[in-house]
């Protein structure tokens, strides 16, 4: 952890970091590499506001501005020498401001927040992505990007075989920096190593020096000179390259207050789960495609007697046959228009509750699943899972492939007859939370869809995190 000390070491040693535009390569690369991974996540959007932090000398401050000249840039750091170098150079119309990405001191709300090799050098990384989240506008992205175990690992090893212990910091494995996301944000690190060839060991020491990364690890101290030139030496015995590991985070706000709820099959209970959280949460519920009419009134309808008359959009797609969306569709020679898959405009303070149809995997259009529309709309999920016998593979399976995708688990409702053993298999190794328990219904009218809907979690409680 970075103590009031180390902290001050590590922004005096920025400061002194004259050379750092000349010599910082990778740091360059990551910046470039950053703001691309940023404009793929807007996905043609243009940030009217953008708030950088531990902008350096301006590496991607350049980027930002490249990409969305129009954009209000406030580009921050907390070394003043580091920032008044990315004034010097930077766009007239870019504010600078000395401040601590831990500790921000700027109101919101921001289409982005954004900060390059920043989160390595941060105490309680999970605390401070959550208060940087807070900044954003609905919809929102923050990009980050990091330094992995591995980092240096050649010097490392060099350290090693010869007996020294290495002063380096400490870096996050790529397991544990899964965690440092803002709750209920839709997003993933995704990790990319880079190397970078140095004329000799004792090169490369320089570069950390003239970089400001050159501050050992808390609670060490620097090695002495004959160590270094020992160790230096071992490293160009292996040719003197060195490895960088880079992670790379882009995670999205919701666009509105709201979850998506989709289960582990068809017919495992996600319109009575849907109707339990439009009457708990007084919300709004939206069925975008909805097939099988020939067979029953529809879960629009069936909602809304449930639930009380809550406010229900009325579906983008309605089909007869009692078969996917897509195959409904083209049963009736209809076609699915993406567009009109578009979340529909809430009330401010309501909350929306948006119910898929089928499972994960179920085709909405030619190139769309249900699992691709909950990465677009960027709503955390709800899961409806089966209490019994096999849903232990289907839930941990669907989970796995949300969290593959970066889509947010709000968590998971078992459907069925209580089986404790499941749910706390499904908790532990889904990492999850278990939001309710719907035992067997002899039959569901609204006065029991009140009673089990008191058994789900508030709104806020859902939001405050498991």
């Amino acid at each position: 952890m970075t103590g009031p000390h180390h902290k001050e070491q590590i922004r005096s040693s920025f400061d002194r970091a004259a050379g750092y535009d000349s010599a910082a390569t990778v740091q360059r690369l990551a910046a470039r590499e950053l703001a691309t991974r940023l404009a793929r996540c807007l996905d043609g959007r243009k940030p009217v506001r953008i708030l950088e932090i531990g902008c350096g000398t301006g590496l991607l401050t350049e980027q930002l501005v490249h990409y969305w000249p129009d954009a209000q840039i406030v580009a921050t750091d907390f070394a003043p020498q580091m920032l008044e170098r990315a004034r010097c150079h930077g766009s007239p119309s870019t504010v600078f401001k000395l401040m601590d990405a831990a500790n921000p001191t700027v109101d919101g709300p921001f289409d982005v927040v954004c900060g390059n090799l920043v989160m390595q050098w941060v105490a309680q990384p999970e605390q401070v992505m959550e208060r940087l989240g807070a900044l954003l506008a609905p919809g929102g992205v923050l990009a980050v990007s990091a330094l992995l175990d591995g980092t240096f690992a050649e010097w490392k090893t060099a350290c090693t075989r010869e007996g020294v212990q290495p002063s380096t910091p400490r870096y996050p494995d790529n397991a544990h920096i899964q965690s440092w996301a803002p709750w209920l944000y839709s997003g993933l690190w995704e990790h990319k190593s880079c190397v970078q060839a140095f004329a000799s060991g004792l090169d490369f020491v320089r570069h950390l020096k003239v970089t400001g990364a050159s501050v050992p690890q808390s609670g060490s101290r620097p090695m002495g000179a004959a160590a270094l030139r020992r160790v230096a030496h071992r490293l160009d015995q292996s040719g003197a390259a060195v490895t960088w590991e880079l992670a790379y985070g882009c995670f999205r706000k919701p666009p509105v207050a709201g979850v998506f709820v989709t289960g582990t099959d068809t017919g495992v209970g996600k319109t009575l789960v849907s109707a339990c959280l439009v009457k708990r949460w007084q919300a709004a519920y939206w069925k975008p495609l909805q097939s099988g009419l020939a067979d029953e009134a529809g879960d629009t309808s069936t909602v809304a007697s449930l639930a009380g008359g809550p406010v229900c959009f009325p579906p983008a797609g309605a089909f007869q046959a009692s078969l996917s969306p897509l195959a409904a569709a083209e049963a009736e020679g209809a076609h699915i228009d993406p567009a009109h898959l578009a979340l529909p405009a809430v009330e401010s303070g309501k909350v929306l509750v948006v119910e898929g149809a089928g499972g994960l995997m179920v085709p909405a259009t030619d190139d769309l699943m249900m699992l691709d529309m909950a990465a677009l709309w960027g709503l955390p999920v709800v899961l409806v899972a089966r209490s019994g016998l096999g849903t232990l593979n289907h839930t941990l399976l669907s989970l796995q492939a949300m969290r593959s995708r970066g889509v947010a688990v709000a968590g998971v409702v078992l459907n069925g007859p209580h089986n404790p053993a499941n749910s706390r298999t499904i908790a532990q190794l889904g990492r999850v939370r278990i939001l309710a328990e719907v035992g067997h219904l002899a039959q569901i009218t609204p006065d029991v869809v009140t009673a089990q809907a008191a058994a789900f979690p508030a709104w806020e409680e859902v939001c405050s995190g498991p």
